[in-house]
């Protein structure tokens, strides 16, 4: 903590509010010379004898917790559990594995987001109560191209489990909004993202783009450079919106440099052209 004083009467009555404050403290043993920065005697006592009205700064080093290793979850014990989950709800369930990082991975069909994420959250084993994210990953090749990811917590077990499942750009998967209040921006975000329709979803809006945006920008097949560009118009004193337009000189990359040439404007460097002399030279004829 971090206290600073004035000078006048406000600072000397601040600054006896301060001793009755920390006096008692220092007796007994909570703040101890080697654990202040500013403490110079013996005695916590002495410190506001001599000590010139200044910013006092009091740090503590003492007692620093330590995380053990039994404070996480077994992860045996949730292989275990999610088996259980599998055996419990097999018309949904597809599969279930152990992360890299000892977290429960539960592969679900997409019918099955509610009843899966419910049981989840109200079983007395789980009680998977916090969805800290949902997001969704993009693979063009497939047959269902986008796969949601949702992460839960568990805070009275202090474990975590990764729920996954797919759809496609036609095939919309229900909202967990009556579960879970954090989806309801989560679910708008992939929405805008991805353009993965979620039924049931009370509001659901574009989040990240502007109104009329066309497109879902976290699409593989979107382009780099979009659709329309935003510029302010002086004329019409309001932004305008207009069709993107690279102006730019056909671009010829070399690997022997990093930065692109510009045949009509910039000449090749002389090494490149030296080394295709050459190339030309020892050509042999046909």
């Amino acid at each position: 903590a971090v206290v600073s004083t004035q000078s006048g009467h406000y600072g000397r009555d601040r600054m006896s509010v301060l001793r009755n404050i920390l006096r008692p403290l220092c007796r007994r043993a909570l703040l101890t010379p080697a654990q202040s920065l500013r403490f110079k005697t013996e005695e916590a006592n002495d410190f506001f004898k001599d000590h010139p009205v200044k910013d006092v700064i009091i740090r503590r080093e003492e007692d620093v917790a330590e995380i053990k290793p039994t404070d996480y979850p077994d992860p045996e014990k949730l292989r275990t559990f999610g088996q259980y989950v599998a055996a419990i709800l097999p018309k949904y369930v597809q599969d279930v594995k152990m992360t890299h990082t000892n977290e429960l991975e539960i592969l679900i069909h997409p019918s099955g987001v509610v009843p899966v994420m419910g049981m989840l959250r109200d079983h007395t084993n789980a009680q998977f109560k916090a969805l800290m994210e949902l997001t969704a990953v993009d693979v063009p090749s497939r047959q269902y191209r986008f796969e949601l990811v949702y992460c839960l917590l568990s805070h009275a077990y202090n474990a975590r489990c990764i729920v996954k499942t797919y759809t496609d750009e036609l095939t919309p998967v229900d909202s967990v909004t009556a579960l879970f209040k954090s989806a309801d921006w989560a679910e708008r975000e992939v929405w805008d993202m991805y353009g993965v329709y979620f039924a049931g979803h009370p509001d659901l809006r574009r989040i990240l783009t502007d109104y009329g945006f066309e497109g879902h920008p976290q699409r593989k097949d979107f382009p780099l450079t979009g659709f329309t560009e935003v510029r302010y118009d002086n004329s019409l004193g309001r932004v305008v919106y207009e069709p993107v337009e690279v102006a730019q000189e056909f671009r010829r990359f070399e690997l022997d440099m990093p930065w692109e040439l510009f045949p009509n404007y910039r000449e090749a460097p002389a090494h490149l052209l030296e080394a295709q002399e050459t190339a030309e030279e020892v050509k042999p004829e046909k």
